[in-house]
């Protein structure tokens, strides 16, 4: 019997060429579709041997996700159908746990903190850095989890997780929990990394 998989990694895109609407005020249409591919291939990277599923319909995103050697499925049109469609495949992969990651962490290397559990009966999430939206919830296949993305997911999934029977555990992870949502995000990777956004700065005094 072949042995199953600890975890794989779902990863839900609608697309690099819309990119992030909020960072219009500081970045045009191409240095932010630009970022999101930069963004999104440092999550790939950090899955490591992992199986990656890239959940998008995006013409630009499938070839991409293809030729970063990732498998790639159809983006039911929700960002909670994404993630369940992104479990789905790593389920007939034969994960036993699935990371639904975000695809705008800059700051993520691995997953290590957020797999341990492998198959056990814990949901592991990530609440971001406003303690407010979930950037990577990691939950073991086969259970009636349902995600709940949206302003104030975090309370969401801790109540979903309690609802399918499932203990919580809260990870606080500086290196996952940072994504790239407001200008005031886009400021701060700035100062991080200033080769993310290539040679575009973001405009002093820009607000979120």
């Amino acid at each position: 019997m072949t042995a199953r998989l600890p975890f794989g990694v779902a990863v839900p895109i609608r697309a690099f060429s819309v990119g992030n609407t909020r960072l219009a005020a500081a970045l045009d249409d191409r240095t932010r579709e630009e970022l999101a591919v930069r963004l999104a291939s440092r999550v790939v990277r950090a899955a490591d041997a992992a199986p990656v599923v890239v959940v998008s319909n995006a013409p630009e995103v499938v070839a991409w996700a293809r030729s970063a050697g990732a498998e790639v499925v159809d983006d039911p049109g929700t960002l909670d159908g994404a993630a369940a469609a992104g479990v789905a495949a790593l389920a007939a992969r034969g994960c036993r746990r699935a990371v639904v990651a975000h695809a705008d962490l800059p700051h993520v290397t691995s997953f290590a903190a957020v797999t341990r559990d492998a198959g056990a009966p814990i949901a592991v999430l990530v609440p971001c850095h406003r303690d407010d939206g979930t950037p990577v919830c990691s939950v073991p296949i086969g259970t009636d989890f349902r995600f709940a993305y949206g302003p104030g997911s975090f309370r969401r999934h801790v109540a979903s997780a309690r609802d399918a029977g499932l203990a919580v555990r809260v990870v606080r992870e500086p290196s996952l929990r940072f994504d790239v949502d407001t200008i005031d995000d886009l400021v701060a990777l700035e100062r991080f990394d200033p080769t993310l956004l290539g040679s575009r700065a973001v405009p002093q005094g820009a607000t979120r």
